[in-house]
């Protein structure tokens, strides 16, 4: 007789797992509280679905800082090869782009949630919508169904939790599998937000809001002045302080100390080193010597950002280009190579692309991602006390973890 395995959750992890699960021979049952799947599938990499990534095995470990050690057996039984190869079968060609991100080639994440629906669909899956699990049942120590929030009950085998984590809420995930895995004993470890919009203490970075800058440098410190990370890339002044890709990763790097403090350095001319941009300035005021300071930087910084400059200069806007003097050039170079920014504290939890902590590791099998206080119950995706950087690693944990409870379960 088939084995009934219940999947609560229809995120990356869930729908991945009823794939699994109906592979191998087993009848998946998904229970999925929001009216449809995929919720949060579908705004990852900005619509475009950054699947995995097409790295080399200790390359995903290195950009797992979130307990990897955790994932070894997971992605010696499945790892990002064996992902590709997955979508590829499924009719969701894939193509590697830059940082050797894995995207599909329609850029359409709607592609990706259709093509887990039906597959697993068409290896016996049923999808229960608006469907809220209110308790996992066990005797014994040994799972025995779920009971929905309308007191419904399903008898099964066993119970993979892949019900997220506290990250956008609209989608579905707003903490409910942490509950429902206290209930049974499971130890949740402190939730924070991970890859997310920072708080500043500068106010006049509130000034620049709406002003994306490309190519730029960031070195971040924590808050003990340790060098923890460097990219160059794309950031977003708000309202409120710092967004966009780098600074998403560059909050991860930050966690450990606990933001408050931490600080980035800003090189707004990365290409060029103090020498040579120096040398730049020295022919910019050249060409612009009768001109005012305030009116000479316009081919050197965006328009926005030239008032909140010439403030951090302590340089008079008024003041000639040709009376600035050798000192004062140097610091201006100094101030376009690293200005800095003050981190106050993270965007609440909600606008976090992803949890850091949850289930404990130490409580769930390496080898089959089962609980080893409850017997037939499995864990899969960011509901597990593991995550990594930007770049599909997220995505790549969901899976492989789905595959392994899936396969075990």
């Amino acid at each position: 007789m088939s084995k009934r395995i219940g999947i609560i959750g229809a995120g990356a992890a869930g729908l991945f797992a009823a794939c699994i699960a109906g592979l191998s021979g087993k009848s998946a049952l998904v229970f999925e509280k929001n009216n449809k799947a995929g919720k949060k599938l579908l705004i990852t990499g900005k619509g475009r679905c950054n699947i995995t990534n097409n790295c080399s095995i200790d390359e995903l470990m290195a950009n797992i800082p979130g307990n990897g050690r955790f994932l070894y057996s997971a992605f010696d039984q499945y790892d990002n090869r064996d992902i590709m190869a997955f979508f590829e079968s499924i009719n969701v060609p894939v193509k590697t782009e830059r940082g050797n991100r894995v995207f599909p080639v329609s850029d359409r994440s709607l592609d990706v949630v259709k093509a887990l629906i039906g597959y697993a669909r068409s290896h016996g899956a049923k999808f229960l919508y608006e469907s809220p699990v209110s308790g996992i049942c066990c005797e014994n120590g040994h799972v025995r169904g779920v009971r929905l929030k309308n007191n419904d009950y399903y008898e099964l085998d066993s119970v993979i939790l892949a019900a997220g984590g506290l990250s956008y809420p609209m989608t579905g995930s707003d903490g409910d599998g942490y509950r429902l895995a206290k209930a049974l004993g499971h130890t949740v470890t402190d939730l924070k937000p991970s890859l997310v919009p920072l708080e500043t203490v500068e106010k006049w970075v509130s000034e620049l809001q709406g002003l994306s800058l490309k190519n730029v440098g960031l070195t971040a410190y924590d808050n003990k002045g340790n060098k923890v990370y460097r990219e160059q890339g794309e950031m977003l002044f708000t309202h409120f302080g710092v967004s966009g890709p780098m600074i998403l990763s560059a909050s991860r790097h930050i966690l450990d100390c606990g933001y408050k403090g931490a600080y980035f350095l800003i090189d707004l001319k990365p290409a060029l080193d103090e020498e040579k941009l120096d040398l730049r300035l020295q022919r910019d005021f050249a060409r612009y010597s009768r001109k005012q300071f305030g009116n000479s930087l316009s081919e050197l910084l965006p328009k926005s950002m030239i008032p909140v400059f010439i403030e951090l200069s302590g340089i008079p806007s008024e003041k000639p280009v040709n009376q600035i003097t050798k000192a004062e050039r140097k610091e201006l170079v100094k101030l376009l190579k690293g200005i800095k920014i003050t981190v106050s504290k993270p965007r609440p939890i909600e606008e976090a692309i992803i949890t850091a902590g949850g289930i404990s590791t130490k409580e769930i099998n390496p080898s089959t991602m089962e609980s080893k206080l409850i017997k037939g119950l499995f864990f899969a995706g960011e509901i597990i006390d593991v995550d990594a950087y930007t770049g599909g690693f997220n995505l790549t944990i969901a899976f492989s973890t789905a595959y392994v409870a899936a396969m075990n379960a």
